[in-house]
């Protein structure tokens, strides 16, 4: 091997693949470079609960897919969409690990991934059941931020965004049900790019989550990663509820090629939400790198951003989906599950869920139908892009979201605070990206948020990359990285 460890961590996903494919490494020096930069790392910032080092290994020195990553290491995300048939997948639960659960079935998503060439080397850190925006679950243990190891790193893909920030691998599964791909991106310096609804097949096991709210995907460190990628997952499966158009070409295609000039709306301040100083200086300079690019900026947003009605109908949905979870938990693991298994905030929310009647569930599934018809109007009115935050402060302090006893739903509360400028494009299904353009003076990462018009990765592609181009991120690296 040509190059050492820490210069095979400076590479992204596709110049490893290019190595493996040149024959200049072989999967399985990619694969022990990335279980020695976990090694490392890893006691610091506890990204990866679940190590399959010697699977990996073996995998790796086999035949592998001829696929456009193969060889390259990656992580899952302790959730259902990944799923690994017979692996541990316990949703950062302590009733989950403790019960010893695995998985019953390998997901489409983890499937397509493991065609693509990928490695799996271990999966990382969630949430408990992937309900906040930071993570910190009872049963593993903070995840902390590569760049100041008393933040947060996000949530609920905290401990993939860390792993791929501290560089133990390239890139790794993610999910993003509210902002959960978006924010931890933002906390951790990364491209989050969160598709279209129905681009990514969530199944076998489930047709929708959330009422369609949450779609699966990956953290990255650049555009083509993410471009890439997309290409090798994309696409629905029989029987999926949903279906995005397929693109005219490869994403992979839209990187670095023209845009044109765009009419791109900004929301720079809200009066219903407090954006931080920091926050608003990171979208104020991203709208000023774009206007020298050549596009046109307008102070605009959707104006159905401070309806009020929208929580009322999203906490219907999610909590009496919560509830209808943990019934299925309880069947799965034998026994019924009780408060003392879960925080006091997700009890407080699966009681709430089980005393929803199915005319309030319907209800609440009008009201965001009604929002999302709202939202999109806006790009009607001949927008194509819209740039706001990613998240509305610097990235909290661990133990600032955990849930308090005294105060149930405090925690979720707060941990929903920082996702109200990711969640709205949850209920639309429209496609949007975080990307790291911005560092506060204690070097703390700010992402910037560009969302576009359903089915349009595409575009955002373009961009992002054209952004990234002029301010390139990628040669940052935060404190702690191997």
């Amino acid at each position: 091997m040509g190059l050492n460890i820490d210069e095979l961590s400076t590479l992204d996903a596709v110049a490893q693949a290019d190595l493996v494919r040149r024959r200049e490494v072989t999967p399985v020096e990619l694969v022990d470079a990335a279980i020695a930069r976990i090694e490392k790392v890893n006691p610091t910032i506890n990204a990866v609960i679940h190590k399959h080092f010697e699977r990996a290994r073996a995998q790796a020195a086999a035949k592998l897919p001829e696929g456009p990553f193969r060889g390259v290491p990656f992580l899952l995300k302790d959730l259902a969409g990944g799923n690994l048939k017979g692996d541990p997948n316990n949703w950062g639960t302590r009733f989950l690990r403790d019960a010893n659960y695995r998985a019953p079935c390998s997901s489409y998503l983890v499937e397509k991934f493991l065609k693509a060439g990928l490695v799996v080397v271990g999966r990382t850190n969630v949430p408990e059941l992937g309900a906040w925006t930071t993570t910190e679950p009872e049963a593993y243990g903070p995840t902390r931020n590569p760049w100041d190891i008393t933040r947060s790193s996000g949530g609920s893909s905290g401990g993939s965004a860390a792993a791929v920030a501290s560089r133990m691998v390239p890139f790794a599964h993610a999910s993003d049900g509210g902002g959960s791909i978006r924010v931890p991106a933002s906390e951790c310096g990364l491209v989050g790019l969160k598709p279209t609804r129905g681009r990514i097949s969530l199944g076998p096991d489930v047709g929708e989550v959330w009422e369609g709210l949450a779609i699966e995907f990956a953290v990255t460190r650049t555009i083509r990663d993410a471009a890439a990628l997309l290409d090798a997952v994309a696409g629905s499966m029989p029987g999926d509820p949903y279906a995005a158009a397929p693109p005219s070409r490869p994403y992979r295609e839209e990187v670095g090629a023209p845009c044109g000039q765009l009419r791109i709306g900004i929301l720079s301040g809200r009066s219903t939400v407090k954006i931080h100083p920091d926050c608003t200086e990171a979208v104020e300079s991203a709208g000023r790198l774009l206007e020298s690019l050549g596009h046109r900026i307008e102070l605009s947003y959707p104006a159905a951003f401070e309806d009020p009605e929208i929580a009322t109908g999203l906490m219907s949905v999610i909590a009496a989906s919560q509830a209808r979870l943990i019934d299925q938990f309880s069947v799965a693991i034998g026994r019924p599950i009780r408060a003392e298994d879960m925080n006091c905030d997700n009890w407080a929310l699966t009681e709430m869920g089980w005393k929803v009647t199915g005319t309030e569930y319907l209800a609440g599934v009008e009201v965001l139908n009604r929002y999302a018809r709202k939202v999109v109007a806006w790009w009607a009115g001949g927008f194509d892009l819209l740039l706001t935050p990613t998240i509305p402060e610097p990235p909290p302090l661990i133990g600032e979201l955990v849930p308090d006893t005294q105060e149930p739903f405090k925690g979720f509360q707060r941990s929903g605070a920082l996702a109200p400028l990711t969640a709205p494009f949850n209920i639309t299904g429209q496609p949007a990206i975080s990307l790291p353009l911005h560092w506060t003076d204690q070097g703390l990462p700010i992402g910037v948020q560009l969302v576009a018009g359903f089915g349009h990765e595409d575009l955002l592609i373009r961009v992002a990359s054209q952004m990234e181009q002029a301010q390139p991120w990628v040669g940052r690296r935060p404190p702690e990285h191997a």
